[in-house]
């Protein structure tokens, strides 16, 4: 097969959550402990750091990665979803799995994967393990895709786990309540493995105790350890339990939000440090300065044009929304334009509540089976007294957005990580 037939095939064969919502969803281990047990095991071959949340997990990873590779790890990332490109999923250091790896995986294991009946994400979380250990990366970065207790990747052999944050999101999987979704998340946390927790909430920290104790897993939380803060010139300054940590790093990502993450991947590589781990604070400050370099991060409050100035930001839930708004409202902005699109499954009305009266509308559905029609989704807008115009693809609404905006006009694009997706590519 060609890449591109192989890749037809892994969209076209497998169940994707992505695409088709709840039809892939696999509530066990089973199908990715065959797909392991096939392959040899090969997610026993290196040590991980295991990172879950709802909110932050791909920015907090992308750092870790960062900056262990700064500090001479062969460092491998496995996130999800992909924006661009199938293989952002898998990397080591700052290169993507090859594609003749994938062609290679494919028609090698298709007809013994075929039987387990696997979804996509198990499907590819399968094949970056086995990447990872031939190329006998040091350690491994790896994001949960939803969950944690009975997500694919909480096979790993974890040296570190983390969970950012704790919202409702994936309810009719996780559960309705913050403990319940907490409970899910907390099941990654290993026997005497450290955990890490990114945001102290008083509705969870029950859970995350009570879980660490009975697994003898030492417990700390990052905003009791590092603060960070983007200073007045735009710079990313750090103080760790009250004293200056790192000042004037050259910070890419933009996102005000993005200061609780940086706490979080700097509690983590502490934790790694107590390990044993050699990382200087210079690796620290490179790695947080070269991390879209060396992750591939995308859509994370990202900066498409400046005249008109076009931001798009992946936040796809209430909690996410949240953040991106409080930080669109401090833009300076003659007349603000909003191209929106969200997935079926979301709660829509608590994202929707969200967003500014009185900015122009551009509804619009990203191309995937799970994308909500831009009918409804103005029919919903118009109830909050959001009013808009519905476009037949999220290119055509941007396009639209950009006729129409002044130079010193916004543009916000977002309600989904596709819709970012489809705006980006």
């Amino acid at each position: 097969m060609s890449y591109q037939q192989t890749l037809n095939y892994l969209f076209s064969r497998l169940p994707m959550f992505q695409r088709i919502g709840a039809a892939a969803y696999k509530a066990n281990l089973n199908n990715t402990i065959a797909l392991c047990e096939i392959l040899g095991h090969p997610e026993q071959d290196f040590p991980a750091v295991h990172i879950a949340g709802t909110n932050g997990k791909g920015s907090v990873s992308a750092m870790t990665a960062s900056i262990l590779q700064e500090a001479g790890y062969k460092t491998a990332l496995f996130t999800s979803p992909h924006l661009k490109d199938f293989r952002e999923r898998m990397r080591i250091n700052d290169a993507m799995i090859p594609e003749y790896f994938i062609i290679h995986f494919v028609e090698k294991y298709k007809d013994s994967f075929e039987p387990v009946g696997a979804s996509f994400f198990e499907y590819t979380f399968a094949m970056a393990m086995k990447y990872f250990s031939e190329q006998k990366v040091d350690v491994a970065v790896v994001e949960t895709g939803m969950g944690g207790r009975l997500d694919s990747t909480n096979v790993v052999k974890p040296v570190a786990t983390a969970i950012t944050n704790i919202g409702l999101d994936h309810t009719a999987f996780l559960g309705e309540t913050m403990r319940e979704i907490a409970a899910e998340k907390a099941g990654i946390i290993k026997e005497g493995v450290p955990v890490v927790i990114g945001e102290t909430q008083e509705e969870t920290l029950a859970v995350f105790f009570d879980k660490a104790r009975a697994a003898g897993a030492p417990i700390s939380f990052a905003d009791s350890s590092f603060v960070a803060r983007f200073n007045g010139d735009g710079l990313l300054d750090a103080m760790r339990d009250g004293e200056s940590f790192l000042y004037g790093v050259k910070f890419p990502l933009l996102g005000i939000y993005q200061e609780k993450n940086t706490a979080t991947a700097l509690e983590i590589i502490a934790v790694l440090q107590r390990q044993g781990f050699i990382i200087s604070k210079r690796d620290i400050q490179k790695g947080l300065e070269n991390v879209v370099q060396n992750s591939g991060l995308l859509g994370r409050w990202q900066i498409l044009s400046k005249n008109p100035r076009i931001i798009c930001d992946a936040a796809h839930n209430a909690a996410g929304v949240a953040e991106a708004i409080r930080q669109l409202k401090s833009e300076s902005f003659r007349k603000l334009h909003i191209v929106l699109g969200v997935v079926n499954d979301k709660d829509i009305s608590g994202i929707l509540s969200l967003f500014p009266k009185e900015a122009a509308y551009y509804f619009c559905k990203a191309n995937i089976p799970r994308g909500l029609d831009a009918r409804f989704l103005q029919e919903k807008a118009l109830r909050f007294n959001l009013s808009g115009s519905i476009y037949p693809s999220v290119k055509a609404a941007l396009e639209t957005a950009k006729k129409n905006a002044a130079p010193d006009d916004a543009i916000f694009v977002g309600g989904s990580t596709f819709t970012v997706a489809e705006a980006i590519s």
